[in-house]
């Protein structure tokens, strides 16, 4: 680990690296820029992947909150609002009529209309989990004219509101026409939105850098901000993401006032920023987030459900978090699949993750299963504070349970990009990485994307299932919230048998910003509305 001294010096070398181009610029281009606001903040990752609907990767639903917006959004409360549009619905419930609000533009000042809207739904809709459901019901979805958004149902859908306004995993994020015709399969190129900042495309270095500037013609709604919705008064002239892979160096910055915000910030290095008057260390909300692990149902060996169960019961929570987290005061052993404090959460069947873990089971699992020793590869990522030890301690409880195990380092933008690859090991393939999610992000069936059964069109890991597929669908046609509560227990244990993915833990991460940062919104996505930096 570099020492104190040297990380700042590495820090000050960064940041100045940051500037190197100042010094080029004609003295009115300069002295304009010096009268700019400009946060600069270190996030959980490097920023590689451009396209929100392509991927699930936090860093780019955050950069997709940047400069796209999303027709309605969650409050804090988890309601449904309008954003860039208001809605009706029949009685019957099989229509849905949005009409768009005035001043709506891109940022190449075309006008937003229902066209694009539509075009961007439908492929919002090919990729996400949720949207895929409502799409198997919808007779129609048109845009009459430039302001107006029909969704015509053959069938009701009570949650469609509460799907399209989620702020996680794949928000319906509008974008031009031209650009949501894309195949759901291939990445954008270009990259327009209408929301509060442009992506500086000219700025932009890959996994480094990414800058946003406020878009001028944006305009707010008029209703007080809460999480997503409301209005996103945007208070600063630029928004400056750059990427200090090591923790102490990104924490020494920060005291040093030379970047504004942190994400992330490890644990056991707390102590550093907390003796420091001039920086805030909070979480950003309280429901936290859970980590996971997913196992490739494509391949061998975990294409075997017994194999899937040997590894479920070589792993232990306890010990997996304690080694995330080091201070229990941040994680909880948790075995329920939609979160142990939402109204769905339930812990039934999950004793083998919560108990601590059964090596000898899992022997014996692997055995009844005939598993041969093929190895599996474990991606591992080293550049995320909150995913470089998960693999590291599964790997050692997989091989204590007889498991041959192959653990693969990568930055996580590999482990992003490489995760949805189909392709078997031995042509660059995977059979299991780990990953975090908000705990709105796996709440109830529709949002929580590992309990997608519709194998390629489900979320990597392609498990085909059509038994949870129709759970799903009963919890849509379900009348009540008692009748939702029940068919999502038995979803429940459905994933403890089947395993569709091993739930390791909830725990909560704090956040970090100089005190002259105010105003940030508390909640679970980071965004960069409503803040103000005040001069220090």
């Amino acid at each position: 680990m570099l020492t104190m001294r040297s990380a700042l010096t590495q820090t000050r070398g960064l940041a100045a690296a940051l500037l190197t181009g100042t010094a080029l610029m004609a003295p009115g281009a300069l002295a304009a820029q010096e009268n700019e606001t400009t946060i600069t903040a270190v996030m959980h990752s490097g920023l590689r992947v451009l396209d929100p609907v392509i991927t699930t990767a936090h860093i780019t639903r955050n950069h997709g909150y940047m400069i796209y917006d999303v027709l309605t959004a969650v409050d804090a409360d988890f309601k449904p609002q309008p954003q860039m549009a208001d809605w009706t619905a029949s009685d019957d419930g099989l229509t849905y009529t949005f009409t768009l609000r005035d001043g709506l533009k891109f940022h190449d000042d075309a006008p937003v209309t229902g066209t694009d809207a539509v075009a961007s739904l439908k492929r919002w809709g090919e990729r996400d989990s949720g949207g895929q459901m409502i799409f198997d019901v919808t007779e129609s979805l048109e845009a009459p004219d430039d302001k107006t958004i029909v969704w015509t149902l053959r069938e009701p859908f009570a949650p469609l509101l509460d799907v399209i306004s989620k702020q996680s995993a794949v928000p319906p994020f509008i974008m031009p026409a031209r650009v949501a015709e894309t195949s759901p399969d291939e990445t954008i190129t270009e990259y327009v939105g209408s929301g509060p900042f442009v992506f500086n495309s000219d700025e932009y270095e890959p996994g480094v850098s990414v800058t946003y500037e406020k878009f001028d013609d944006y305009v707010p709604r008029e209703e007080p901000v809460s999480w997503m919705a409301g209005g996103k008064v945007v208070n600063v002239d630029r928004v400056v993401w750059t990427t200090m892979p090591d923790a102490l160096t990104a924490i020494n910055a920060l005291s040093a006032g030379e970047i504004d915000y942190i994400e992330q910030v490890q644990i056991d290095l707390l102590p550093i920023l907390q003796n420091n008057p001039d920086v805030v260390v909070e979480r950003r909300d309280e429901l936290g987030y859970v980590t996971i692990g997913r196992p490739n149902h494509l391949h061998p060996p975990f294409d075997n459900k017994l194999v899937r169960q040997a590894a479920m019961a070589a792993l232990d929570q306890e010990s997996m978090l304690a080694t995330m987290q080091g201070d229990p005061e941040y994680y909880k052993v948790c075995g329920a699949i939609f979160g142990c404090s939402t109204p769905l959460g339930d812990e039934a069947g999950s004793e083998i993750l919560t108990g601590g873990a059964d090596p000898e089971k899992a022997k014996a699992l692997l055995e009844e299963a005939g598993y041969d020793g093929t190895p599996v590869v474990l991606m591992a990522p080293t550049d995320v504070i909150s995913l470089t030890n998960q693999p590291v301690v599964a790997a050692q409880a997989l091989r204590e349970a007889g498991f041959e195990v192959d653990m693969q380092s990568m930055d996580w933008q590999s482990v992003v990009q490489r995760r949805a690859q189909q392709s078997p090991v031995a042509e660059g393939g995977w059979n299991m990485f780990f990953t975090n999610w908000m705990v709105p992000e796996i709440s109830d069936p529709l949002i929580n994307v590992m309990v997608n059964g519709r194998g390629d069109d489900a979320w990597f890991g392609w498990p085909t299932d059509p038994e949870i597929e129709k759970l799903r669908a009963d919890f849509v046609a379900a009348e009540d919230d008692g009748a939702r509560k029940e068919i999502a227990q038995r979803i429940q244990g459905h994933v403890m048998d089947n395993v569709n993915y091993i739930m390791m833990g909830e725990y909560l991460i704090p956040q970090a910003r100089r005190d002259n940062i105010k105003d940030m919104i508390p909640s679970p996505v980071p965004v960069f509305w409503n803040m103000t930096k005040d001069a220090e």
